[in-house]
């Protein structure tokens, strides 16, 4: 796996998930929605500690700053 994901993609992606922990976990998101933010969450700490996102793979998509 060729990593494609920058840094400022992996900080929204970690914010992104640990705002959801924070509403589930003070219980402003309940029941199947809460479930399905729970595991998009997880596939965003995931993701981003590998720096590599299965979707951006197929259209060739890179948030890595190139140099000049």
């Amino acid at each position: 796996m060729k990593k494609n994901m920058g840094t400022i993609d992996k900080a929204v992606r970690i914010l992104a998930a640990v705002v959801i922990a924070i509403l589930y976990f003070m219980g402003s998101i309940t029941g199947t929605t809460a479930l399905i933010l729970l595991v998009v969450a997880a596939i965003f700490i995931l993701t981003s500690f590998m720096s590599f996102c299965p979707m951006y793979a197929p259209f060739g998509i890179s948030t890595i700053k190139k140099d000049k």
